[in-house]
Order: structure tokens, then C-alpha cells, then sequence
């Protein structure tokens, strides 16, 4: 079975006993997704990459309507640049299938089409290729940076008892490159048991605008060992063999290795080198689309509201000091709040009888800057989160402890980063990983209140990071910002 259709393996109609999700809790989380889903796509146009990932490969991973899932894809890439040897990038998964709305690695779009065996789609992506100006390769020096672009998609998708044909249209609308490209490809699928394998030809047509501006040298750039040189148009050819296995029921692994053949136009740039290109994938995924929830039928699935109030943390307090609370000062010199609303739906209760809930979350926050670094911004933030409560004493006084993680788009650099990254001479990034730790209690318990039960009061922490510089759809950003937050949660 395909990457493609793999989602197909887990049961599509909820037990007698468990609904899952009622279709009034999909479409609200769907609603709430279209901003978010907007301005994930509008952060792809960001400027700062180094490789080339086509997600064609890892896409449709979720196909359930409502479907929710996290992950990660590790690549492992001989870079097509002259003398610039091996490199890696850790690609995000984060994932959300909607009846329309689909958000899925490095793109964000809208099913014009789709009934199962024809498939249309309409979306935005970042093109992962190139060099930044922080990570040029040796035969580059003195050139400008090769930066990454967005690009407006079209793509169709065939299922024949043979096979699945695709072809994708890309066009740069970020004013990068401003070139273009066809891409046709075919796969086949076995499966046996929790194993998949699926083989997987294709073929990317390029005009020269694409492959002059990341392959070509202008003549302000030639230099005695690096000519002029335009690219033009060419065509280059990928075979792969990609594979799931499943377990733990939710879990799927992600491998697969492919070959890429750049066209003669690509290899025989000063700046590229010849032969072929060699990658290697390995990630994993987690579907909280699979589990079923513990609701009797006709019951409302509950919508939870979070809103929340908060300051930036001080100079040095990182996420891992705060929750062990050996750092909990806040910004005093260029301070800074937020002020937010988040809305949630339950995805899993009580996974396997164990006292863990799992919850999705969209939502917004208004970011204060009481400093002259940076100008008022807003937030949207996505995230899955993941709920403990068996505590000792939890019958009586409910306490749950936290951790969720997902995706944040600002409209503005927060100032903490602006200041720190720009000290330490590093990027920034508008699109960055999402994280919140939090701990609170029931107010009904604390109170004697029957009424308040499922209300909670807590404290947690909004984090925003690149994971290290190791993700380039994140800008190859190493740092953030950490904010302490107070709120209140309540069910609907």
C-alpha cells in the first residue's frame, strides 16, 4: 500500500460505543483551520532553504475527513552543488484532512475535487531548494543567496487497479525564481499485513527561469573557475521505492530511498556536480484519526475555549528551566504580552483505559510589544496536545499536566527572537514549531462546584522554536521565545 492510500488501513466507521468525532465537531475545527491553513500558506513564500523535498512522495498520509496527525520525515541528501557534500533536513509533519481544508508537510490547500478515485487539488507549497545566505557551499561564494520560493499548485490524481497516475503543475508566485514546472508520476502498491511497498517513477519538466536562478552562474558572478553559465529548461527523472509499516495500531514508519537524474542543462552548470543524486527517507507518523473516543451515541462531542493572558520570560529562561521552575522571571527591559483565545475538540478519551486524553487545538493571540523593537503582531497557532491526570489525588482535586505540539505562524517576529537571534547574528522565521506545557486543576473541584468541574485554571508556557536549525520549512532557524501564560479553560 502507497503512502497515498495508507491512512485506508484504519477503520473508517467508529464503534457502537465510540464516535470519535460527530461531524458538528469536524466542521468546527475545519472553520477555525481556514485561517490558520491561510496563513501557513502565506508563510511558505519565507526566504530561507537549502534543499529540495518533494512531498509528492509523503502526501495523503491522512484521508479520513477530520483527521489529525503529527510526525516527522528525516532526509538524508547528496547535495547537487559542486563539493558541498552530504546534508540532512528534518521536515514537520504536521497534518490536518478536512472535508475541503488539507494541511500536509510544506503545503496548504483546497480539494476542488475528490471522489476516491479522481482527485483535485488547489494549493500553496514552499519550494525547499537552494542556499541561504548563512550556508553558502564553497563553489558558490560571492554569488547571491538561491533562496526558496512558493509556489501555486495544481495537482490531479488517477487510481487505476494498476496503478495511480498524478500529474502536478507548480508555479513561483513569490517573485524567486518565477519559473514554473510539470511534474508526471506513477506508482504501484503491494501490501502484507502491516507492511507497504510502493515503487514510484516520475518526471519533472523545469523551464529555464527555475533552473537558471538555482543552477545558473550570471555573468556579475562569473569568476575565473566559475563561468557564466544559463541553465535553461530540462527535464530530470526520480525513481524511489517508498514503504510504511504499521503498529500500535495509530503509529506508521515512514522509509524509502530515490534517485534522482538532473537533466544535462543542470549538470553541466560550473556550480553543480555530476552524476546522479541519492536520498534516503526515515520518519514516522502518528494518526489521531485511528482512536475512537468513549462517547454513548447522540452525545455532543464538548468544544473546549482557552483563553489565556501572558508575558514574555526573562533573558535565559529556556522551556526545560521554566517547567522545572528554576527560571521563572519575565521581561523587564523590552517586555512584551500576549493575550489569546484558543478552541479545541477531543480526538481520543482515555486512550486504552489510561488516564490520557488527546485534544486539537486552533487558535489566535494577540501579541503586545511594549518595546521599540517590534511592532504589535498577531499569532495562530495549531497544535495536538496530550492530557495526564492520574494522580494520586485527582479523584478529589482533578489536576491535569500538559504537553502540546504543532505549528505557529506570526505576523510579525516576536521581539524576544528579533533581539536574541539578532545578537547571536541568527535568522528568523515567521513560521516556526509550536509547543505549550501547561498544568492547571478543575475550578469545580477546588471549589465544591459540579457546574465549574470542567473548568480549569493553569499556568503554561507558549514556545516558539526552529528545533535547532535542523528544519529548513522552518527557515533553519536555532532559538525562540518563550512566554509564561495564565488561563482559563472551559467546555462547551
Amino acid at each position: 500500500m502507497s503512502l497515498s492510500v495508507a491512512a485506508q488501513l484504519r477503520s473508517k466507521t467508529p464503534d457502537r460505543n465510540g464516535a470519535g468525532r460527530s461531524a458538528s465537531a469536524r466542521s468546527t475545527i475545519e472553520r477555525a483551520l481556514v485561517p490558520v491553513l491561510t496563513a501557513i500558506a502565506c508563510a511558505l513564500t519565507g526566504p530561507r532553504a537549502m534543499g529540495q523535498v518533494d512531498t509528492d512522495a509523503i502526501a495523503d498520509l491522512l484521508v479520513q475527513p477530520g483527521s489529525a496527525g503529527l510526525g516527522f520525515l528525516y532526509r538524508y541528501e547528496k547535495s547537487p552543488y559542486l563539493g558541498a557534500g552530504q546534508r540532512s533536513d528534518l521536515l514537520p509533519l504536521y497534518l490536518y484532512e478536512g472535508e475541503r481544508f488539507f494541511l500536509n508537510a510544506d503545503r496548504a490547500g483546497y480539494k476542488l475535487f475528490d471522489d476516491g478515485i479522481h482527485r483535485f487539488d488547489l494549493f500553496l507549497s514552499r519550494r525547499l531548494e537552494g542556499f541561504p545566505q548563512d550556508d553558502v557551499p564553497d563553489v558558490a561564494e560571492g554569488m547571491r543567496p538561491r533562496n526558496a520560493g512558493a509556489d501555486l499548485g495544481l495537482r490531479y490524481r488517477r487510481r487505476f487497479s494498476w496503478g495511480t497516475l498524478r500529474a502536478t503543475a507548480l508555479q513561483d508566485i513569490s517573485n524567486t525564481s518565477q519559473g514554473s514546472e510539470l511534474r508526471l508520476g506513477y506508482s504501484y502498491t503491494w501490501r502484507s499485513g502491516r507492511w507497504t511497498l510502493r515503487p514510484d517513477l516520475s518526471m519533472s519538466f523545469r523551464d529555464s527561469r527555475l533552473n537558471d536562478y538555482y543552477y545558473g552562474v550570471e555573468p556579475g558572478e562569473a569568476a575565473a573557475a566559475r563561468p557564466a553559465y544559463a541553465s535553461g529548461s530540462g527535464s530530470d527523472y526520480t525513481v524511489a521505492l517508498y514503504g510504511t509499516y504499521r503498529f500500535l495500531q495509530n503509529w506508521r514508519l515512514i522509509g524509502g530511498v530515490a534517485l534522482t537524474v538532473h537533466d544535462s542543462a543542470v549538470r553541466d552548470s560550473p556550480i553543480v556536480r555530476d552524476g546522479m543524486q541519492p536520498a534516503v527517507f526515515a520518519g514516522a507518523v502518528y494518526d489521531f484519526g485511528t482512536a475512537t473516543a468513549r462517547w454513548d451515541d447522540g452525545d455532543d462531542v464538548p468544544t473546549f475555549v482557552k483563553v489565556f493572558y501572558g508575558r514574555g520570560a526573562g533573558e535565559g529562561c529556556h522551556m526545560v528551566k521554566i517547567m522545572n521552575l528554576s527560571c521563572t522571571s519575565l521581561e523587564h527591559d523590552q517586555p512584551s504580552s500576549i493575550t489569546g483565545v484558543h478552541l479545541g475538540g477531543p480526538f481520543i478519551e482515555r486512550l486504552n483505559g489510561w488516564p490520557l486524553d488527546f485534544h486539537g487545538y486552533v487558535g489566535l493571540l494577540y501579541r503586545n510589544e511594549m518595546n521599540d523593537v517590534q511592532s504589535d503582531a498577531w499569532q495562530i497557532d495549531a497544535y495536538m496536545k496530550v492530557f495526564y491526570y492520574g494522580f494520586p489525588w485527582s479523584h478529589r482535586v482533578k489536576t491535569r499536566i500538559g504537553f502540546g505540539a504543532g505549528v505557529s505562524y506570526a505576523s510579525h517576529v516576536p521581539s524576544p527572537e528579533v533581539t536574541s537571534q539578532a545578537r547571536r547574528g541568527r535568522p528568523t522565521s515567521k513560521l516556526l514549531n509550536y509547543l505549550d506545557p501547561t498544568i492547571d486543576v478543575s475550578v469545580g473541584d477546588l471549589f465544591g462546584s459540579q457546574r465549574l468541574k470542567e473548568t480549569y485554571f493553569g499556568i503554561g508556557i507558549s514556545h516558539r522554536s526552529g528545533i535547532f536549525a535542523s528544519s529548513r520549512l522552518l527557515g533553519s532557524v536555532n532559538g525562540g521565545s518563550n512566554y509564561i501564560y495564565a488561563y482559563f479553560e472551559t467546555t462547551l
